[in-house]
């Protein structure tokens, strides 16, 4: 029984260190659920809760440190002035001239925009003499 009491306290203790070293090594943006000050003292206070805690529900997600939109600070990242231009999934647009559709589309607007203007020229010529012409 107290060689069991005292292994648990061994294990505790190291889990401790683990998640108090890795509360402070954390980016604060990379904290989830609360701030990383927030985790400190939960970690700090409550040494077996706030270690499972911090695990459970602080730690970043798997691989979220490697992404360079939650805080990485790698020399490729920090060159990106505009790392939500890195986002894994984000769409990346296609040589509009290759896409018949973009440009069906585009023509069918542009045609659209003049019958609207040449009837708004109509409407205000007509208003202006005050007779309606064919």
């Amino acid at each position: 029984m107290f060689l069991f009491g005292s292994v648990g306290s061994v294990v505790v203790l190291a889990l401790w260190v683990f998640c108090l070293i890795d509360v402070i090594t954390t980016d604060e943006h990379a904290c989830r659920n609360l701030p990383k000050g927030m985790w400190l003292i939960v970690v700090i206070l409550l040494p077996l809760v706030g270690s499972v805690a911090w695990l459970v529900a602080g730690r970043p997600l798997a691989g979220a440190r490697d992404l360079p939109y939650k805080g990485n600070t790698s020399a490729s990242v920090a060159a990106s002035r505009f790392p939500e231009y890195d986002r894994p999934g984000r769409h990346v647009p296609a040589n509009p001239e290759d896409d018949e559709e973009f440009l069906r589309q585009l023509r069918e607007r542009a045609e659209e925009q003049r019958r609207a203007y040449r009837e708004q020229q109509r409407l205000r010529h007509e208003a202006e003499e005050g007779e309606p012409t064919p």
